[in-house]
């Protein structure tokens, strides 16, 4: 079974990779294969509703979004997705933002192909807005007919610079029992 975690931070090895990683030593343990996209700090368009994806029905936005493609595609092959953001503005980053209007569009336009996938969103955050963003995630995964699992706490932690987070224990904490669960909830469903 394939999990892959699709890192929304411009920042490549910043706070929002180090929960990430702390997901994947747990899923790693556990015997899954593991794979990150880095989407942040890349060039993305958000989606225009052309239809195109929906007329062609070749599960791939065509207004040149090559990345957001290979995302879509690893999404469509892995069993669990984790989101990875920080907070901007009180939300997910604008390269998170596009890729879930493109890949929703594309997906359900194109039989619905991450239903009953397991999903679900990280956060970092420095002091506010983790609540709206850890929302956002949800009502993608939620729209998409995808299962969420749950934590102990939201799935954030706390942290301004590069490593903040580690020193957040009751934000690990939350993040490594959001992996266990996550964990359990996948071979709960290959089993069936």
């Amino acid at each position: 079974m394939k999990i892959v975690a699709i890192n929304g931070s411009p920042r490549k090895n910043g706070n929002t990779s180090l929960l990430i990683e702390e997901m994947f030593k747990i899923f790693q343990a556990e015997g899954f294969e593991t794979e990150v996209v880095q989407l942040g700090n890349k060039p993305v368009h958000g989606c225009t509703a052309c239809g195109k994806c929906r007329e062609i029905q070749d599960r791939k936005c065509h207004i040149k979004n090559n990345l957001l493609n290979v995302c879509i595609e690893k999404m469509i092959e892995a069993d669990g997705i984790i989101l990875g953001s920080p907070v901007y503005f009180s939300d997910v980053t604008t390269e998170i933002k596009a890729l879930m209007d493109v890949a929703g569009y594309v997906t359900r336009g194109n039989g619905h192909l991450l239903k009953r996938k397991v999903g679900a969103g990280i956060i970092s955050v420095r002091r506010g807005g983790a609540l709206p963003t850890f929302d956002t995630m949800n009502r993608f995964f939620l729209i998409n007919q995808m299962i969420v699992p749950g934590s102990s706490y939201w799935n954030f932690a706390f942290g301004k610079n590069k490593g903040g987070v580690l020193k957040d224990e009751e934000g690990i904490q939350t993040i490594r029992i959001l992996a266990e669960n996550m964990s359990w909830l996948l071979k709960k469903i290959k089993t069936d």
